[in-house]
């Protein structure tokens, strides 16, 4: 995905209309691809510091960085479309990026209302 993008970008990559924000091509994919390497990297940590919470908290934590990957790549086939020398209809597209953001914030408030239910329906067993 990353040499697909990197291939088809100029060499200076409008961030914003009226080309108030740029950056370079090369800037772009190596800040793209160390930001995806801490946040793919955080799989392997993460869980490894929170050993008491389980499969539970191991299954959501991989979940949120899939939508993170997601809203990533999303956003770099938004900037890819924007910085062609194509007509798009960017109205369409602003479902999608707004859509995959929706996805990690739902996510990313999954695991502490999980946490708080299990808080407050966990019963001490008697005997």
């Amino acid at each position: 995905m990353f040499m697909y993008n990197y291939a088809s970008y100029p060499e200076e990559i409008s961030l914003s209309e009226g080309n108030t924000y740029s950056i370079s091509r090369e800037g772009l994919f190596y800040a793209m691809l160390g930001l995806m390497a801490v946040i793919n990297g955080m799989v392997f940590i993460i869980p490894k510091l929170y050993l008491k919470k389980g499969d539970y908290f191991k299954a959501w934590f991989h979940g949120l960085i899939a939508f993170l990957n997601l809203f990533l790549i999303v956003t770099l086939q938004f900037l890819n479309a924007y910085n062609s020398q194509e007509r798009f209809n960017y109205n369409s597209i602003g479902y999608i990026i707004y859509g995959s953001l929706a996805l990690v914030v739902i996510w990313s408030f999954l695991w502490p209302i999980y946490s708080l239910s299990q808080r407050f329906t966990s019963k001490q067993s008697i005997g």
